[in-house]
């Protein structure tokens, strides 16, 4: 896939490149800061944007501005934050708008090639893969959501955000895929979402609704 890397560190954006071209993926430009990134972004039209939430001049959220600016003129952009630590401002924004694959994982998770990898893959996909911590500290900013949901549901849908499917999170739990369809299920009923909607897009407006509160 054709890939464009923002991050102003030339070193790790330069270490994401060699792992996205060892597995066969085209780096089709690198930028270090937001305003390169979305006039890459709009130019290249890429399978997938990845970028890093602090960038130049400030150093504060550029690179989450720029990923909303990018989705406010081309709604169906795959993008994936990379981030060092998770920043709230613009979070909701970016997760809730366009119809693209998104994607907020912490750097570390970089560290893990192959799940990085499969992160990759599931957002150009069109897939959504959040990192535990950044569910957990926005889901403790917004509590409302989660009072209708038991622990075991509130499990799933973490699970969800995390682009695992229902047979994968049965692995995880030690649980039937049946009894996992049964909590996604009642988690689409808690959250009033229409069984009008497809499954695959309940399940990225459940990660959403509950994200949003």
């Amino acid at each position: 896939m054709r890939v464009v890397v923002a991050d102003d560190s030339a070193l790790l954006r330069e270490g994401v490149q060699l792992i996205l071209s060892d597995a066969g993926h085209q780096v089709v430009a690198g930028v270090g800061d937001g305003t390169a990134l979305v006039e890459a972004a709009l130019r290249e039209r890429p399978d997938l944007v990845i970028t890093d939430v602090r960038m130049p001049p400030s150093g504060a959220d550029e690179g989450l501005r720029a990923a909303v600016q990018i989705r406010e003129e081309w709604p169906a952009a795959p993008i994936l934050v990379l981030s060092q630590y998770v920043v709230e401002a613009y979070a909701d924004e970016l997760l809730a708008a366009g119809t693209g694959g998104i994607g907020y994982l912490l750097k570390d998770r970089v560290g893990d090639i192959d799940e990085f990898l499969a992160a990759v893959d599931s957002v150009a996909g069109g897939g959504t893969v959040l990192d535990p911590q950044v569910i957990g500290q926005l889901m403790t900013r917004r509590r409302d959501p989660l009072q209708s949901l038991t622990p075991r549901e509130r499990e799933v849908l973490s699970l969800m955000a995390q682009g695992m499917s229902n047979a994968a999170i049965a692995q995880r739990l030690v649980v039937t895929s049946g009894a996992v369809e049964k909590h996604t299920q009642r988690i689409f009923a808690k959250l009033n979402l229409s069984p009008d909607d497809t499954a695959g897009h309940r399940r990225v407006l459940a990660v959403l609704a509950f994200l949003r509160g």
